[in-house]
């Protein structure tokens, strides 16, 4: 399957777009520090879906899930982080999407796993 066709692609690109947005927001002494980092967690998510559906074996496309679930979790703490530091108040969208890819990661995961 093509990743561009996966929900949760379509979902960590949205993720992606809300972190970028919000980011926008924090201090400028933060642009290579928790800015930074967010962003590149963020566009790791979509990135390794991407690869690794490219990948030819299901054990590589299971390999590159478990990656983007921890881009995920990084990218989670550093939101809580965000918070806890008061750089900016919850963003209700952001933590949404947070956990909806998370959910979605997980099922394609169960779903490959089963497959195989």
């Amino acid at each position: 399957m093509n990743h561009k066709d996966l929900d949760v692609w379509k979902k960590s690109m949205d993720l992606v777009v809300e972190v970028y947005d919000w980011t926008t927001l924090f201090p400028d002494e933060e642009k290579y520090g928790l800015i930074s980092q967010m962003r590149r967690a963020a566009v790791s998510i979509p990135s390794n879906i991407a690869e690794g559906s490219a990948r030819k074996g299901d054990k590589e496309l299971l390999q590159f899930i478990n990656i983007a679930l921890g881009s995920v979790a990084e990218l989670e703490t550093q939101y809580l982080i965000v918070l806890r530091l008061k750089f900016s108040e919850p963003n209700t969208i952001l933590n949404n999407l947070l956990i909806e890819v998370k959910q979605l990661l997980l099922g394609y995961r169960n779903y490959v796993r089963r497959k195989t």
